[in-house]
């Protein structure tokens, strides 16, 4: 099997393109390697990837001719597109960052996959398109017209623009809406690696609604293993669905989407705790009001996914921060 990875130097695009090439299939990984955040660190993850079966190529999603090309060129058998502008609160600092990005990429990726047959095309959504939702578990059958980030509304219409590609091609698309993944190799905005890095440095951490936040934590190695079985499993039309009687998360077209997490959240506080306790290190805490686009819980119904490919998410978060630490200690020789 061919894959197309986007996002191959990404966190969670790196750990999928090393379990594909681990298990024997062609993976063409493609990545704009921005400056978002440390390039070292991009390149540090495709320099770990050493498979005969693996080809680098550096484009923008935002370039239509290029993506065109390298459609026609490789002719993929199945694409998981992972790639995007991350981070709700740089959305508010640079959004047409996520203008280009996360729409035109992802159009370019659905008009690929239209013109060149691919049989089933993965995407990242995120649990953040769940918004002013209240109800937990946050479920896909869950309407999400109340994003609260221009982030989330970026992955909300990924979700819309697949399904029409879906209803007008018959494209087989899957959405993955993603919950709060750290682990080994994480991105260095997101709190697991700000807390590790600050608490280790002595520096002052910032804890938001003043502690009283939680998040359905989900280690990488678990995320990959969803993705990886989820691409297996494609979408089929069902002619009985309707509007008016089915879940939003299936259609009448092959479309599905689907919640990926721990399905247990902690509080913000816990979470901290276990990197304390794994460092040795009582953290310096500075406590704050909510910041600007946040959400006060998370929290994934991952039910559906369990259907579909018998994903259980196995590792606990004193594990996943053991790891994650003992990778961020080697990385940078503390």
């Amino acid at each position: 099997m061919k894959y197309l990875v986007t996002g191959a130097a990404g966190f969670i695009g790196s750990a999928v393109v090393e379990r594909l090439c681990a298990a024997g299939h062609d993976v063409v990984g493609i990545d704009n390697i921005n400056d978002y955040y440390d390039v070292n660190l991009k390149l540090a993850r495709l320099k770990r990837i050493e498979h005969a079966n693996f080809t680098f190529i550096k484009i923008d999603l935002a370039d239509r001719e290029a993506m065109a090309d390298l459609f026609v060129t490789q002719q993929f058998d199945k694409v998981i597109h992972l790639a995007a502008q991350a981070g709700v609160r740089y959305s508010i600092e640079n959004p047409m960052a996520y203008a280009d990005s996360n729409l035109i990429g992802h159009l370019t990726i659905l008009e690929g996959c239209r013109n060149n047959k691919v049989k089933h095309l993965v995407y990242a959504s995120s649990s953040s398109v769940y918004g002013l939702n209240g109800k937990v578990p946050f479920a896909t059958s869950d309407t999400v017209d109340h994003p609260v980030s221009l982030y989330a509304a970026t992955k909300k219409s990924n979700e819309l623009m697949a399904h029409s590609y879906s209803h007008l091609y018959d494209i087989p698309t899957t959405g993955l809406r993603f919950f709060t993944v750290y682990g080994s190799w994480g991105r260095p905005d997101m709190a697991p690696y700000i807390f590790t890095k600050k608490i280790l440095n002595g520096e002052t951490i910032d804890i938001n609604n003043n502690g009283d936040m939680w998040r359905d934590f989900t280690h990488v190695d678990d995320i990959v293993e969803g993705v990886i079985r989820i691409a297996d499993v494609v979408p089929e039309a069902n002619k009985d669905w309707t509007v008016e009687t089915g879940s939003p998360a299936t259609s009448s077209a092959p479309y599905a989407v689907y919640n990926i997490g721990h399905g247990s959240p902690i509080s913000l506080m816990d979470f901290v705790k276990a990197i304390e306790n794994e460092l040795g290190i009582e953290a310096k805490k500075n406590f704050r009001e909510m910041q600007a686009g946040d959400v006060y819980q998370t929290y994934a119904d991952t039910q559906d996914l369990f259907k579909a490919t018998g994903y259980i998410p196995k590792i606990t978060v004193k594990e996943g921060v053991a790891e994650l630490i003992t990778w961020y200690k080697e990385f940078y020789n503390v």
